[in-house]
């Protein structure tokens, strides 16, 4: 910025503090902003352009332009060389704005003699409120230590635009711009339930109180100190961790220093605070314009840096502002809110006071979802800004099934979720009243519904669901929500709880499903570009073949005298299958002569995702003792769509002829070779898919607890010979989606879809 004019940019600072300060009329303090700012910058003309309804630019306070189009003037969304500004939040220098094809003449304004343009975003909380632009007459390019100054005012100004220091916010007439306003989110609703409470944030956001520095000096020696404390903080996780040189957990950690470390990054910190910022200001100024690179980035491995980089501001605003400890310390009815969590965070807050998980990044897969669900907490994912927006102590409302989020309700609102919740307390009431009938038909059929879990809190649903057994229970859950790989005899008495809280009743083991989205802590993982379809699962166990058996040897240690069912995941072929059971033989023999008790049978089943399998289901069920159809990889392959990808995750309905056609034939197929053949997808635990099942021959589904009821319900209600004919029917048409059929089918007959 140029020493000429109003001064330094230490001196330009000040003054715009004490105009903040001033108690004068908010147009007339937005009038000496821009005078001030044009004289500081050489520059003719300096102006403020914000957000009004609609996303519309209103011109707001101008010197050198004709002051009558001030808040006479308005531009479109994208329109003009402002637009471009807002539309893209990044700074657009211009020797010759005249000439540029998104240049918007507006005669009223009486630009049409100013050939320099400079502008940049009003950035706050990763929105944008508006643009501040400065112009001269003589084309020329604006230098980055000019660009540079711009942006800090521009920072300085968004604070003081966003909390209502200059004017009333309610002016701009933007909801999302203003902190007091009620929001709506649209999410992915995955563990659903109704939820009413106060949002708690996982990792609260550092209020910047004071944006100047009175001295700069000071500031930057408080920047720098606070960068080794962050430095020294990140090399003592290293020297004092107990995990392994390779593992993951530890590359992350050498990854956060390395961020740490960056040049780059410290310097644009530091010019900040030259700037005229302090610490804190100048850090939450990077933080902004992380945010909004992220929100253009598509590649999800760029992204993923930049979550880092993000990560790594939030740390060391926690250690500019003495904070460093996180507390768990929940008010009665918590709403969490986080950008995204592991599944030990979760449990870390435990279940008492927390009524529901609010996140940014989480999909059905996510370990957190599972956890989520087995605590029976609501949690919607994929919501977009929610942590920027919310604020501690917020209301909150969230449908765990429909996705709705509700910040700082009106009380319409709050009344319309409260009878939600009241609906959903007598839903359960009524499940509760067939929990202990049985799962029978109209017709007589006995339908098995079986719970997934993995983790020792989700047994007491076998008891309070009613459930036969436990379907699907996923073992690496055990090595997830822990620091490093559980030892053999840890691993024997956790399956021996699981064994003796399911008492007589059957649970099925399935043996680690890791790769994919599923990484653990400590283990060294390359990146791959398809996850879905690489290294994951059975693949890995056959590559690391002692792993499977460390894995086996413990559920036999666990089971002595009693039935084992062993299920491999992601099994591809026939060969794969007979491999592992041949290292699941091998483990069976060294027991018997070590003479150590051994388990009275073992079963050893198949589940089937990857298509190719279903072909060969014959040949397999000669060597495998059950066949468990895994829903979601099984979709997902068959119509080639990633399911964590929101852009395709629904386009694609499981209730479709494809779908139908595809689990009927391995039914008949099972049903051939004499075999068992059951379901443990997502697929299981809806009413309405789980109808469209049993109508094609599946007699055991395996689902989260608490739809044990609705399912229980609607088979009491169902006639197996009607809806197996209607199905059949269905399976020969061409419809994108047969759901409203299905739904239409189910009203007429009388069924229970709850």
């Amino acid at each position: 910025m140029p020493t000429t004019g109003a001064g330094s940019p230490r001196v330009l600072l000040r003054r715009l503090r004490e105009i903040m300060a001033d108690g004068s009329s908010a147009q007339t303090r937005l009038d000496k902003l821009v005078a001030l700012i044009a004289s500081n910058m050489v520059a003719e003309v300096c102006s403020i352009y914000l957000r009004r309804a609609g996303n519309a630019l209103e011109l707001f306070a101008t010197q050198g332009l004709n002051p009558d189009a001030v808040h006479n003037t308005r531009l479109r969304s994208g329109q003009g060389l402002v637009g471009l500004v807002a539309e893209s939040a990044e700074p657009v220098n211009l020797s010759d704005a005249p000439n540029h094809p998104r240049f918007a003449y507006r005669p009223e304004t009486g630009e049409d003699p100013y050939k320099s343009f400079l502008g940049v975003p009003i950035v706050r909380g990763g929105q944008v409120y508006g643009v501040l632009t400065v112009q001269n007459r003589a084309a020329r390019q604006y230098d980055e230590e000019e660009v540079e100054a711009l942006q800090t005012v521009a920072m300085v100004l968004a604070e003081v635009v966003a909390s209502g220091g200059l004017f009333d916010i309610a002016e701009l007439d933007e909801p999302e711009l203003r902190s007091d306003k009620p929001r709506m989110f649209a999410g992915d609703g995955l563990c659903e339930g109704v939820a009413i409470g106060v949002v708690v944030l996982h990792e609260p956001r550092v209020r910047v109180e004071a944006l100047i520095a009175d001295d700069p000096a000071a500031e930057l020696k408080r920047l720098n100190g606070a960068l080794d404390e962050m430095r020294g903080a990140v090399d003592a996780m290293l020297s004092s961790s107990e995990l392994d040189l390779s593992g993951e957990s530890r590359e992350v950690i050498e990854a956060y220093r390395l961020f740490a470390d960056d040049a780059g990054w410290q310097q644009k910190l530091r010019d900040a605070v030259r700037g005229g910022l302090t610490a804190e200001a100048a850090v939450e100024r990077v933080q902004d314009e992380l945010r909004l690179r992220l929100a253009r980035i598509e590649d999800p491995y760029m992204r993923e840096k930049l979550h880092d980089l993000e990560d790594l501001a939030r740390r060391l605003q926690r250690h500019l502002s003495g904070d460093g400890v996180k507390t768990r310390e929940l008010p009665e009815n918590a709403i969490l809110v986080a950008r995204s969590m592991g599944p030990s965070e979760l449990l870390d807050y435990g279940r008492d006071r927390l009524q529901g998980v609010i996140l940014e990044d989480a999909t059905m897969t996510s370990h957190v979802t599972i956890v989520a669900s087995s605590m029976g907490i609501p949690l919607i994912g994929n919501v977009q800004g929610v942590v920027d927006s919310a604020r501690s102590g917020d209301i909150a409302l969230l449908d765990g099934t429909s996705g709705e989020l509700h910040l700082r309700p009106v009380r319409d609102t709050i009344s319309l979720f409260e009878s939600r919740r009241a609906m959903r307390a007598q839903r359960v009431a009524e499940f509760a009243a067939v929990r202990d009938l049985p799962a029978v038909t109209k017709d007589g059929v006995r339908i098995n519904l079986m719970i997934n879990a993995g983790l020792l809190l989700d047994m007491p649903n076998l008891e309070i669901s009613g459930a036969d057994g436990v379907g699907l229970f996923r073992t690496e859950m055990q090595f997830m929500v822990g620091e490093t790989m559980p030892r053999l005899k840890d691993q024997i008495a956790f399956y021996k709880q699981i064994v003796e809280a399911a008492g007589d009743k059957p649970v099925v083991f399935r043996t680690l499903d890791l790769g994919g989205d599923k990484i653990l802590p400590y283990g060294r993982w390359e990146r791959e570009e398809n996850p879905a379809l690489g290294w994951r699962a059975i693949r890995i166990a056959l590559d690391r073949p002692a792993l499977l058996r460390y894995q086996v040897r413990a559920l036999i240690g666990a089971s002595p005298h009693r039935v084992l069912r062993i299920l491999l995941p992601m099994i591809s072929d026939v060969a794969e299958f007979n491999e592992c059971r041949a290292l699941i033989d091998r483990e069976i023999e060294r027991t018997r002569l070590l003479s150590l008790p051994q388990p009275r049978q073992v079963l050893v089943g198949a589940m089937l995702e990857v298509p190719a399998l279903m072909f060969m289901l014959p040949q397999l069920l000669r060597s495998a003792d059950f066949v468990s159809i895994g829903s979601n990889d099984l979709m997902q392959f068959i119509f080639a769509m990633d399911r964590t990808n929101p852009r395709v995750a629904k386009r694609y309905d499981p209730l479709s002829p494809p779908a139908l056609t595809l689990i009927r034939q391995i039914v008949h197929s099972a049903a051939e070779a004499q075999g068992d053949v059951s379901m443990c997808g997502e697929l299981a635990g809806r009413p309405l898919e789980a109808m469209a099942l049993i109508a094609l021959g599946i007699r055991t589904l395996s689902m989260q607890p608490v739809n044990i009821g609705p399912i229980k319900m609607m088979i009491r209600s169902l006639d197996t010979r009607e809806v197996s004919q209607f199905v059949e029917k269905l399976c020969g048409r061409t419809d994108h989606s047969l759901r409203t059929r299905l739904t239409a089918f189910a009203a007429e007959r009388g069924i229970t879809l709850k």
